[in-house]
């Protein structure tokens, strides 16, 4: 193998500029080039590829989101699509492939595997919902983000003796919510998972104030059956219920731009250049993830065939300690 190229692909995580510095740098240690692909699959398509050198990365390890960039790319749920992006790929004589991203980059990632393409993923999404590792790169600093946002607005609400809804990251899954509610001393944690219907919150803010809490905070993810807005709407009609004031502050996509902590740039650094070594032993068609600290490897057809469950046993432990 002489040539590889790495792109970016789906949300854009803390850390995946750490994965593309190693691919590239690891790759050309080899004595390979080394290419990038811009804006994911949509630039793999349109030959969007450029060659990239040690300088190329320099600097980029502490920088957030994707210097390749990342876009949608319908077109490359077709056969059509992507056939046109392995042609771009063989008229550059590109022998390998790096995709850095989340459960639909690493479906586009086995659907080139399987057109006999050598390709390897790298688990990168906050959400932490891809099968095959235990965290992925991104987690850790979204985590931190919401954790900061939290303690910051928990001082508020205690000066204030109101109660705040936060919600975080998540359509489908509530690791972030739950994570972050634990982490931060929440009153009560909402996640997609677990099906929790407004009047059950209400009844547990209610409970807090009777025990002469100062504040209380919910935890909310995204894609929870009631999120933010829904609850906020339900709340404003029961204030008498709740005892608190309420307020809403909703997270969003700040928790995707941070600066990535040592623990997302060194986890991105292990993967990009395990990476680069399953392409050099010929082991394809796998994710790059980590699993009891050690770096793994799993066939993407199990990945994207499979689904990775949350540890609800930690939600009851939220509820706990919630007193």
């Amino acid at each position: 193998m002489k040539r590889i190229a790495v792109l970016t692909s789906g949300g854009d995580a803390p850390g995946m500029n750490a994965a593309i510095r190693a691919v590239v740098r690891t790759g050309l240690s080899r004595g390979w080039e080394v290419f990038g692909v811009q804006h994911g699959y949509a630039g793999l398509m349109s030959g969007n590829i450029r060659s990239m050198g040690l300088r190329d990365v320099g600097g980029i390890i502490q920088q957030g989101g994707t210097v390749l960039g990342s876009a949608r790319a319908p077109e490359f749920k077709t056969l059509e699509g992507r056939t046109k992006a392995l042609r771009e790929l063989r008229q550059r004589e590109i022998e390998g492939l790096v995709v850095i991203g989340g459960n639909g980059s690493q479906t586009g990632a086995n659907a080139i595997f399987e057109m006999d393409f050598p390709v390897v993923g790298v688990a990168s999404t906050i959400d932490n919902d891809l099968y095959g590792s235990e965290i992925t790169i991104g987690v850790d600093t979204a985590l931190n983000i919401a954790l900061e946002a939290i303690d910051r607005l928990k001082i508020t609400a205690s000066s204030h003796q109101r109660a705040f809804l936060i919600e975080v990251m998540g359509r489908d899954c509530g690791y972030l919510a739950l994570m972050s509610g634990i982490a931060g001393g929440a009153e009560s944690i909402v996640i997609p998972e677990v099906p929790t219907e407004p009047e059950a919150i209400a009844e547990e803010l209610h409970a807090a104030y009777e025990r002469g809490k100062a504040h209380a905070i919910i935890v909310v993810a995204e894609g929870a059956k009631y999120n933010a807005e829904a609850l906020i709407k339900y709340f404003k009609e029961h204030q008498a219920t709740l005892g608190f004031e309420i307020r809403a502050s909703i997270l969003g996509h700040i928790q995707r731009g941070g600066m990535p902590g040592a623990f997302d740039r060194l986890l991105a650094t292990r993967f990009g250049a395990a990476a680069v070594a399953c392409l050099e032993r010929g082991e394809h068609g796998v994710l790059v993830g980590l699993n009891k600290n050690e770096i793994t490897t799993t066939p993407l057809s199990v990945v994207v065939s499979s689904k990775k469950n949350l540890n609800l046993d930690l939600l009851q432990l939220a509820k706990e300690l919630a007193q």
